[in-house]
């Protein structure tokens, strides 16, 4: 199997963290003890792919923040991960000056400049610390992967990216330019890890379309200087990962605004909704005490408990992109187990007369044979405390997730959303589930409205308009995002229609939805599936190269064509294997885990999802600027 991007970003950073030289396999020889510095961004570039522990395998003795107060440590070496930014150019030279470390090996998270390096030179120069300075790399890592198909491009200062960056109406033309060039260096870094030229497909006329212009250009012009390209000897042959170039999809996130306001109900995707959850790190409070507070006494103190989902997690791994009941279930089944093998450990001691019992059935018995097993058992021990810390973790977020949907009514919201963007049939009207005054809070509410708003084939009469914003109104919620999605909608070329939404029918059964009956604790949980996100719908037009008129007209780029193309036309008529689809204005856990399940039906192929920076129902909110 070739290696996914997450292994290969993870390799870069062990190659750099064993001074730029490939880590020795089967190695008994002690690492050589270093200190990692690093800025905020290369913090979060580290933390989803390297636990501490390995840093330390590594010989990572210190891991500190480039900007923090640092003692020399003169006879260790200093491994620098950061971004080549003026201030942080600054502070390398300060400690160039102040002689900290024994050597300095400076890698940069992007290429940096000959001016700043010019200054490192001059720095180091003055401080006579030329000879420490012992090797100065670019390393092209300059984006954040959370999963083996799916990366984001920042966690810090995203907002000079954000949806609203993008959109805003009154953005100058050098304030464009500046994000856009701050997300093709990303996608320019990602390509360089990957070890692969894309061929770029993308629509015309919004902010997706300028992103695959200028990294067409990038790409084109490392390929023309071929002595110092990225994509050729070494550096190919380590990254492809198959004989055939990957499709790259430039989505606008203009394209479909309701599924990220959506309330939705797989794991990792409620986790991230409702929960704090960056990074692959998930951060609950946690009261002290279960019993309740009286009425009128201080509220209890709260605990700020953290848990790392990670890939080592096999339970997270299995279970992220389930329906939250079946969690539930798999939860209890797994703590079943747990005790059942917990219980055939006490019953080994009983019967090996170490707890004290009478040594009575030890004569009946074959000692050998109780004997291995008692050592088998053992010998699970730490396998067995593994699993009960991971089920103590699951059963932790999953109830904290469950009083969010109890206490806010979520799977009434899942519900009638999927409902509205299938057009299926209404049980209950809109106005009563805003007007409950026990359903959602006003966040929920204009959500739904929203979704209502966007889906509807024609707006509502100004009339009813008028009484749902009364009764949006009365419930606390913030109208402001209505009015820019009025605008959104006006100016939007794909009106938001059924097909938009649901199965655009070629199901054997003719049914836009699938619904999982799923019964728990006396309680119906109606689960709704989508086949096919407008995302999903439109990566798999572009990679099975169907004709349809919603991407006919979209643009090619191939990076290895000596003259740029104008062409809409590909020239590759055979179906993709590889791709990688990209919203640029933002992304969330629901359309990445519609390409799971879009890439486990079709097998071979293989799909990576990312976006500039990933939100949930932080969208209502965003919009709120407007």
């Amino acid at each position: 199997m070739a290696a996914s991007v997450r292994e290969k970003q993870a390799a870069a950073l062990k190659r750099m963290l064993n001074f730029n030289t490939s880590p020795l396999k089967n190695t008994a020889a002690e690492p050589v003890w270093k200190v990692l510095i690093y800025d905020r961004f290369g913090q979060d570039i580290i933390s989803p792919l390297l636990a501490v522990k390995e840093l330390r395998d590594m010989g990572i003795t210190l891991h500190l923040l480039l900007h923090s107060d640092r003692d020399p440590i003169p006879d260790v070496p200093a491994i620098y991960f950061v971004m080549p930014t003026e201030e942080n150019i600054d502070r390398i030279c300060q400690d160039l000056r102040n002689q900290l470390y024994e050597s300095y090996y400076l890698n940069f998270i992007s290429a940096i400049s000959r001016s700043k390096l010019e200054d490192i030179a001059s720095a180091a120069l003055s401080a006579n610390a030329v000879t420490q300075v012992t090797k100065v790399f670019d390393q092209y890592l300059n984006f954040i992967t959370l999963e083996d198909d799916m990366f984001i491009l920042c966690n810090q200062n995203k907002e000079l990216i954000s949806y609203h960056a993008i959109n805003k109406p009154d953005i100058m033309d050098t304030e464009m330019e500046a994000i856009m060039d701050t997300i093709v260096d990303s996608l320019f870094c990602f390509f360089v890890t990957l070890g692969a030229v894309p061929i770029i497909r993308c629509p015309r006329g919004n902010a997706a379309e300028m992103v695959a212009v200028k990294l067409d250009k990038k790409l084109r012009e490392n390929l023309r200087d071929a002595r110092n390209s990225l994509f050729t000897g070494d550096n190919m042959g380590a990254g492809q990962f198959s004989f055939q170039r990957p499709l790259f999809v430039l989505a606008d996130r203009n394209l479909d605004l309701a599924t990220p306001l959506h309330h939705t109900w797989t794991y990792q995707a409620l986790i991230h909704d409702v929960l704090d959850f960056h990074l692959n790190r998930v951060s609950m409070d946690e009261s002290v005490g279960s019993e309740a507070s009286p009425s009128g006494a201080r509220p209890k103190k709260k605990n700020k408990k953290s848990y790392d989902l990670t890939a080592a997690d096999k339970f997270w791994q299995k279970h992220k992109g389930s329906p939250f009941p079946e969690v539930a279930e798999s939860v209890q089944e797994e703590l079943d187990t747990y005790r059942a093998q917990e219980d055939e450990v006490k019953r080994l001691k009983s019967i090996m007369g170490l707890e004290g019992e009478d040594e009575g059935p030890i004569s009946s018995i074959s000692m050998s044979d109780n004997t291995a097993k008692l050592t088998s058992a053992v010998s699970s021990l730490p396998e067995l405390l593994e699993k009960k810390r991971l089920i103590d973790l699951h059963t932790n977020v999953a109830t904290a997730v469950l009083d969010h949907i109890k206490s806010r009514k979520l799977d009434v919201y899942f519900e009638y959303e999927e409902k509205l963007m299938s057009k299926s049939t209404l049980e209950k009207s809109l106005l009563d589930i805003i007007s409950d005054p026990d359903a959602g809070t006003p966040e929920d509410k204009m959500r739904l409205f929203l979704i209502f708003y966007i889906t509807a084939l024609q707006p509502p009469s100004e009339t009813d308009l008028d009484q749902y914003k009364k009764a949006l109104l009365e419930t606390g919620c913030d109208l402001s995002s209505l009015n820019y999605i009025k605008q959104w909608k006006a100016f939007t070329k794909i009106a938001a229609t059924p097909s938009n939404y649901g199965n655009s029918g070629v199901k054997p059964m003719g049914q836009s939805v699938v619904i999982n009956y799923l019964v728990r604790k006396n309680r119906v949980f109606k689960v709704f599936f989508f086949q096919n996100l407008p995302v999903t719908r439109i990566l798999d037009n572009l990679m099975e190269m169907k004709s349809n008129p919603e991407t006919d007209d979209y643009r090619y780029f191939d990076p290895k064509m000596l003259r740029g193309s104008e062409s809409s036309t590909p020239r590759n008529k055979n179906p993709f294997q590889e791709a990688i689809v990209f919203v640029v204005g933002g992304g969330n856990y629901i359309e990445y885990q519609n390409l799971v399940d879009y890439t486990k039906a079709k097998p071979g192929k293989r799909v990576l999802y990312g976006c500039s920076e990933l939100f949930n129902a932080g969208l209502g909110k965003i919009l709120q600027k407007f």
